[in-house]
């Protein structure tokens, strides 16, 4: 029986256009976070399972994660989220850092959940963390962080919306204003989470599950109704949390970020966070989702026994980002990353090798037909692997010293010495 060429379910492969659109997205992320002064770091893929029972919510620990139990007798897993290991990691060297610390890495992450738009088992997700700072600030830098990553891409105001909420303001909602105890306080931030993945009907049907009485459930719609933070409840419009949301958005507003609003609804589905959250919407119908989101999790750090540190910190994702710039026609044409083909043209290797050899000592990227095929197949063969130019060496070119450069998009062609040559493919790379 033949082997499946198919990969895993819920996994893909980068075939190399595929590849170059992955390198592209994680160049600009880098080029992004690294203008913030934040500095790349990365760890291992595999974590003790009891990090994630710690704090990353049961659905991600007992559900989602792929774990064994390796020959020494440990409970591992393959990581699901980078959050708990970086925490880790800056606990594991609490005293020697320097605060403010500003921290980034692109992990490749796994879970297993069912692979639809958007969701895949196996994905990589830039993850941007600052620690040590306890001020609104944090939360701001971030949000405008996201900001620039969406302009980066080409993404206008009208594309995406920043979604804002306090989950210090939620619990004060719920144990004030609806009157719930903590474990009723539980299930109600849960079923929020999960309020636009179900019907109305099934929300409410749920919710009065929870309560003791039909006038906490006329309490809710109410609640569910509001639209700003003008609309909340009389009884949270003085509290400190309402005061750091509030200066949140005036904030932002001085920072010209002008697509930011409030919603009541958006929890975050981990267990850690703590205040602020907030989430970058597709607006687009086709595509109107969650593109990624962050917040405040003040406490990861001290899980580990040393003394706490206030942190904020948000993950996006590659699948999400691409299905929203493809939504948006956003995604560009890539050429490959070499930036001329070699046509050899009768018995001459050797010699072409020595061209090539010349181009790539003054930084050109070369790739040299060593088949012995017609010169039209090589051209094709050119042609497939989308690279743009195409370089015509046989005895009579190196004889003159002049070759004849092809552009294969447009088809014109010229014959250049090698010094124009370089000149010539490296001011294309440029562009």
């Amino acid at each position: 029986m033949a082997l499946a060429v198919q990969p895993y379910k819920g996994t893909r492969d980068f075939y190399p256009p595929d590849e170059r659109i992955q390198k592209w997205m994680f160049n600009k992320w880098r080029e992004i976070v690294e203008k913030y002064g934040y500095e790349e770091y990365n760890a291992p893929i595999l974590e003790l399972m009891e990090l994630y029972r710690a704090k990353s919510g049961e659905e991600i620990a007992e559900q989602q994660t792929y774990n064994f139990t390796d020959r020494g007798g440990r409970e591992v897993a393959i990581r699901p989220e980078m959050t708990p290991t970086v925490s880790r990691m800056v606990a594991g060297q609490r005293q020697e850092l320097a605060y403010p610390l500003r921290w980034y890495s692109i992990p490749n992450l796994w879970r297993y959940e069912r692979p639809q738009r958007g969701r895949s088992r196996e994905h990589w997700q830039l993850n941007v963390d600052i620690f040590g700072v306890d001020k609104i600030d944090a939360e701001l830098e971030l949000i405008m962080i996201a900001a620039d990553i969406m302009r980066s891409f080409g993404a206008s105001d009208d594309m995406y919306q920043i979604r804002i909420n306090s989950r210090k303001l939620m619990d004060l909602i719920f144990t004030d204003y609806l009157e719930l105890d903590v474990v009723q306080a539980n299930l109600m931030a849960k079923l929020f989470d999960r309020q636009d993945k179900m019907p109305e009907d099934a929300f409410y049907r749920e919710a009065a599950g929870i309560f003791d009485n039909e006038q906490s459930n006329q309490k809710l719609r109410k609640l569910i109704e509001a639209k700003s933070l003008a609309d909340l409840p009389e009884s949270v419009v003085q509290s400190k949390a309402m005061r750091q949301v509030q200066l949140l958005f005036t904030l932002l507003k001085e920072s010209n970020i002008k697509n930011a609003r409030f919603d009541v609804s958006l929890m975050r589905g981990f267990d850690y966070y703590t205040d602020i959250v907030f989430e970058i919407y597709d607006s687009d119908e086709t595509n109107n989702r969650s593109i990624f989101g962050g917040g405040r999790y003040d406490g990861m750090v001290g899980l580990f026994g040393v003394e706490n540190l206030p942190t904020a910190g948000f993950g996006l994702g590659d699948v999400t980002l691409h299905d929203f710039l493809e939504t948006h026609r956003l995604l560009p044409e890539l050429n490959s990353e070499t930036d001329v083909y070699l046509v050899v043209i009768g018995d001459v290797l050797r010699q072409a090798n020595g061209v090539a050899g010349l181009l790539r000592n003054e930084g050109v990227n070369v790739a040299v037909d060593v088949t012995g095929r017609d010169v039209d197949k090589q051209i094709k063969a050119a042609v497939k692997k989308q690279i743009h130019f195409a370089l015509f060496v046989g005895e009579q070119e190196l004889a003159a010293e002049q070759f004849t450069l092809k552009d294969l998009e447009s088809g014109t062609e010229d014959k250049h010495s090698i010094e124009r040559i370089v000149s010539i493919l490296k001011d294309e790379r440029e562009k």
